[in-house]
């Protein structure tokens, strides 16, 4: 016969170990905030770590572990940051998961660096601080360190806010600051500067008004009329030609320099025919994808999903060829003064440093990276297949243009400024057919119909909030590393 007394004991027994689960399920809820944090450090310390195995006790060693370090902070900053204008329309348009978009950025922004980045880099940012003006071999590294960590901790800064920021203005601030603070103001060359901030509205005006331009062409030539599939039929391949020729002049003029280098005429030549192949090749494929769709927008979007995915690819491919070389550059020019005693405009990039750069990149996307793949992809106005692949080719085609004019621009700035262009002229468009409409609505329907006015589709706080981060970068970075170069050469 079973012992009455035993039953209180196995019931408080149940409830012990139900008080370790909760316990050990909060334990795991607050621990998890932690582990991306945890990981990143762990790479920070790698970085470092190959920075003494590669100089050992060489002079200047202590210096270029530090360095290390941070330039695998701002590597990983890039990846959180920088990235999610790339794949975030991607995202938006549901063309790709957030795995998915994470993983092909990290594949390609990886090879990009790697097998087509610079093999030289300007380490005073595309002449912004001329090098006859720091007499120092350690004042010079003192400065590049500023440029380093500030540059960092505003693009982090950015991310923590939800902010898309140019990389590049971000160095650029920083090395003007730290060039101010290390050889006084005559030390900045102003007419660069002054083009580099002319491409805070260049850029995205250029970006919007070309993805608005190509969305305003989709609409009258395909969705808005009577038979969409055959409409399709004949514009899709079109476009996705324009799309295989613009990124291969685009790939050619920003992505390969390292491979070889080519010039804008050649390179045009290069995509007028990868255009034209693309084309005999597209016009089939759209034909058999194309068959059975119903007579609607809907059924357009699976036309632009593949496109889509391989411009974002591209996208990754040629940000990693181009950008990771300018995020690294402070760190190249400390590890080359370290080593050699001396400074120069440009330096080699040695691989262990690119290394760094590439996979910090990916440790920051697989970390950090989703939340601004969500605020570029479906925060700002939302996106569907057309409109994504709208900003992808407008990123590629405004590069070129810029390249053409010897415009200096931001792949950041022109990528987001293509989403607001996209969603603003969805305003425009909206408004527009609600005026042409006809007026003698019931009390009802006109009711929704000025609700839906005031309805927004694009975000104002969000664009208020990243166009007030681009107008401060090259400031707010310029301060606080002229802040960060007097800390370092007073107690250091």
């Amino acid at each position: 016969m079973s012992n009455p007394s035993s039953k209180p004991r196995w019931q408080s027994l149940d409830s012990d170990l139900a008080r370790i689960s909760r316990v050990e399920y909060a334990n795991a809820h607050v621990a998890r905030p932690m582990l991306a944090p945890g990981i990143a450090f762990a790479f920070i310390a790698l970085a470092g770590l190959t920075a003494a195995v590669v100089f050992g006790r060489a002079d200047g060693g202590l210096i270029v572990v530090a360095a290390a370090g941070f330039g695998a902070y701002m590597a990983i900053n890039i990846g959180a940051n920088d990235v999610a204008n790339n794949m975030g329309p991607a995202v938006g348009a549901n063309a790709l998961t957030m795995t998915g978009a994470i993983v092909i950025a990290a594949i390609a922004e990886s090879a990009g660096a790697l097998l087509a980045g610079g093999d030289v880099v300007s380490t005073i940012s595309k002449g912004i601080i001329d090098p006859a003006s720091v007499h120092d071999s350690t004042v010079f590294i003192w400065a590049m360190m500023a440029a380093l960590i500030s540059s960092a901790m505003w693009v982090n800064l950015a991310t923590w806010v939800g902010a898309p920021v140019s990389t590049t203005h971000s160095v650029v601030g920083g090395v003007m600051g730290a060039g101010i603070a290390a050889a006084g103001l005559s030390a900045v060359s102003w007419t660069t500067m002054s083009a580099i901030a002319a491409s805070w509205i260049i850029s995205p005006v250029l970006g919007g008004i070309i993805a608005a331009g190509f969305l305003a062409l989709i609409n009258a030539k395909i969705q808005y009329q009577d038979d969409k599939i055959a409409a399709a039929r004949r514009w899709v391949p079109i476009l996705v030609a324009v799309m295989a020729g613009a990124f291969t002049t685009y790939l050619a003029v920003k992505g390969l320099n390292k491979l070889v280098k080519v010039e804008l005429e050649v390179a045009l030549l290069f995509g007028l025919a990868t255009g034209f192949l693309t084309w005999l090749v597209t016009v089939p494929w759209v034909h058999r994808r194309s068959e059975g769709l119903e007579n609607r927008t809907k059924s357009l979007k699976t036309l632009f999903g593949l496109p889509l995915i391989i411009s974002a690819t591209f996208l990754s491919f040629a940000h990693g060829a181009n950008d990771v070389a300018n995020a690294v550059g402070p760190l190249a020019a400390i590890v080359h003064t370290a080593q050699f005693g001396d400074f120069a405009a440009q330096v080699a990039i040695p691989t262990w440093v690119m290394v760094i750069g590439a996979l910090g990149i990916s440790f920051g996307l697989f970390l950090f990276g989703p939340k601004l793949i969500r605020m570029v992809g479906s925060q700002i106005t939302k996106l569907n297949p057309m409109r994504a692949f709208c900003v992808a080719l407008s990123a590629a085609i405004t590069v070129i243009l810029a390249s053409w004019l010897g415009l200096p621009v931001s792949s950041t700035h022109i990528a987001v400024g293509a989403v607001f262009g996209v969603g603003f002229y969805r305003e425009w468009h909206a408004e527009r057919r609600r005026k042409n409409a006809n007026h003698q609505r019931l009390p009802e329907r006109r009711q929704a119909q000025e609700e839906k006015k005031r309805r927004k589709l694009v975000r104002r706080s969000h664009f208020m909030t990243i166009v007030a981060a681009w107008i401060i970068t090259v400031p707010a970075t310029a301060v606080l590393s002229a802040a960060i170069f007097w800390t370092l050469t007073a107690f250091l």
